[in-house]
């Protein structure tokens, strides 16, 4: 039969993430099939192998196919190996805690659950897949990865030489006291500066008003701490772009998340964008 050059198998437990793996490939170029029966698996490589442009493929098959844990690993061995010398198989995991709470998140039902509970569901899929689990190269415990770390750990590991994914920079400005963000990757308290919410005229304003960002600049403290804030975030960008980093967030804190974060955190972003990096920014609490 006629097959793809490459190929990716992409399994695991359930809610552990694999279409984002999916998706990830698919962005490097990957002709991906997601749920395939196990029985149309050779047909299927066997037709895309005629295209021109799906010499690398990925396939994303679990226990929504009847009968997988039992009939997969026997099918990998006797015909996929031996089919395809260059398969990898990747298996992904997660806690228990991390599936039901995504579970919970999502409300979706779990494909074992039927009338068990959550968690029963999640430990009879893992005992099931152990001997599949077995078979990989590559295991993934994605409990503390957000889905662009997930992203990243792909295209690190699957990209080609010459692909250089495009970083994009995510700002977000917010208020320690409503708590941290989720997944930063720097982390910066700017609440050593005076703090505008104690000028009566400048409370009901943001720091998007040109009042607030004015006084900041009256500060003796803002422009040096500014100044050192931009030089150390740009001096980085380039070292984390070469480790394929595909999201980078900043996080920018004040006490409200009001004043001072977003006047800097937006000041940032525009100062990073124009050194040509794609830039978001987020102000999550400057409304409250």
């Amino acid at each position: 039969m006629n097959r793809p050059e490459y190929l990716v198998i992409i399994t695991g437990l359930s809610g552990s993430g694999k279409s984002y793996v999916q998706s990830s490939l698919e962005d490097l170029g990957f002709y991906c099939c997601d749920n395939l029966p196990i029985h149309l698996i050779e047909a299927f490589l066997e037709e895309v192998a005629a295209h021109e442009n799906a010499t690398r493929v990925g396939i994303v098959v679990d226990v929504r196919t009847h009968d997988f844990a039992s009939v997969f690993p026997n099918f990998y061995r006797e015909r996929i190996q031996k089919l395809i010398p260059n398969v990898v198989l990747i298996f992904l995991e997660a806690t228990d805690e991390v599936l039901a709470r995504r579970y919970s998140e999502t409300r979706r039902p779990h494909p074992l659950a039927n009338n068990l509970p959550i968690i029963e569901a999640i430990q009879t899929e893992r005992e099931a897949l152990t001997e599949v689990k077995s078979l990989a190269n590559l295991v993934l415990d994605t409990s503390q990865f957000s889905v662009h770390e997930l992203k990243a750990e792909v295209v690190r590991r699957f990209g080609l030489p010459s692909y250089t994914p495009s970083m994009l920079v995510t700002i977000i400005s917010f208020g320690f006291k409503f708590s941290l963000p989720y997944n930063l990757d720097l982390l910066f308290d700017v609440r050593f500066l005076p703090n505008p919410h104690f000028v009566e005229r400048l409370r009901p304003k943001t720091g998007l008003d040109p009042e607030v960002i004015e006084y900041l600049k009256q500060q003796r403290e803002y422009e040096p701490f500014y100044a050192k804030l931009l030089d150390f975030v740009t001096y980085l960008l380039p070292g984390y772009q070469r480790e394929m980093k595909s999201y980078l967030t900043i996080g920018i804190g004040c006490t409200g998340g009001k004043h001072r974060s977003v006047a800097i955190a937006q000041r940032l972003g525009a100062d990073i964008e124009s050194r040509g990096y794609s830039v978001e920014i987020v102000h999550r609490d400057f409304k409250r």
